[in-house]
């Protein structure tokens, strides 16, 4: 199995570039030959197991790295040092690096909350695209990343209800990209919970030939609350973390003040949106927002991306519709509330 080159716009600049695929040759022989030809191989391949072995190589084998090769991986990986909140100096491997605290408040600071209310704000610098549950939207997207019911968990009739006809929002996060997710919604937990599951790659090539792989992951969910005073008023929102192959943990770290005291979310706190929640190690990954029906509505500038046709795009190619991502920073803008109405209760 061959996979086409992909390509995703960069949102500060709107340049298109070309992604150059983490272990993409070993990614299409697993989907390809290994799936077809080796089932029992495959389904090892996406084992917890092999995941963590895999990590392990990649990103802990090598221990003793100097401060010279650690600057060049900065160089190489297009990473900021100057963003970076910790002393790089103590820095010895890959993990370090992916597990790299930054300077938030300074480098992916939040939109102005007095010019901004009801504002959704990323939850990871990512590649993003959305869409919507409902068939009678334009952008409805049914079945092409996970499966609804699969996702939610299929013993949550309340929310597999809640969220039925809503819209979503997938961000892919890349090795290179800075890995804790932030919260993007103010709120109060009604729910959290985790859900088993395997290890599939998130590569774009690998989610379009294979059927609906993140809801087959393991995987996070916590559900916010934002009807509450304080909050972003914009009804449920579901956001799931989803792990993906060299991905060997999620790891709760909540913190209202820079990376300090992290707590594990649980049923009835309060987070504040922008806040640390957690952070994926290591390799790539993927983060799910889930909004209720006609609460939101996702930025211009994204929706206007996602439509393109000029751009050489794997899930545009493999769905049969214009799904091209837009490479958006931790903290910023992607939504808005389009109704103050709150539920009744």
């Amino acid at each position: 199995m061959n996979f086409y080159p992909h390509q995703y716009i960069d949102r500060e600049t709107g340049s298109v570039h070309t992604e150059n695929l983490c272990a993409d040759g070993l990614i299409a022989w697993m989907y390809g030959g290994a799936r077809e030809n080796a089932p029992r191989l495959f389904s090892a391949l996406v084992s917890p197991r092999f995941s963590k072995m895999l990590a392990w190589l990649h990103y802990d084998l090598h221990r003793h790295l100097c401060q010279r090769q650690i600057l060049h991986l900065f160089q190489t990986l297009n990473i900021d040092s100057g963003e970076i909140a910790d002393d790089v100096s103590h820095y010895r491997c890959l993990r370090d690096i992916f597990e790299r605290k930054i300077k938030y408040d300074a480098c992916r600071p939040m939109p102005p909350a007095e010019k901004t209310p009801g504002v959704v704000t990323s939850p990871a610098d990512a590649r993003m695209l959305f869409g919507s549950f409902s068939d009678t939207s334009r952008f409805f997207i049914k079945e092409k990343f996970f499966d609804y019911a699969e996702l939610i968990g299929i013993d949550k009739p309340r929310w597999l209800h809640q969220f039925r006809g809503g819209d979503m929002a997938v961000f892919r996060l890349t090795p290179d990209k800075y890995h804790y997710n932030h919260v993007p919604v103010s709120g109060t937990i009604a729910d959290s919970y985790e859900i088993a599951g395997l290890y599939h790659s998130c590569n774009p090539g690998a989610v379009v030939h294979m059927a609906t792989p993140l809801s087959k992951n393991r995987r996070m969910v916590t559900i916010i609350d934002t009807d509450i005073a304080g909050g972003a008023g914009i009804g449920y929102v579901a956001m799931i973390e989803i792990v993906a192959l060299m991905i060997g943990d999620i790891v709760p770290c909540y913190s209202n003040n820079a990376y300090d005291h992290p707590q594990k979310p649980h049923v009835g706190m309060y987070v504040r949106q922008g806040q640390p929640q957690s952070l994926y190690r290591p390799g790539s990954s993927t983060t799910v927002l889930i909004f209720e029906n006609n609460r939101i509505q996702f930025s211009e500038d994204i929706r206007r991306n996602m439509l393109r046709q000029d751009v050489s795009s794997r899930y545009s190619r493999g769905f049969g519709m214009p799904l091209v991502e837009t490479d958006v920073r931790v903290r910023s803008e992607i939504a808005r509330r389009i109704s103050t109405m709150f539920r009744s209760v």
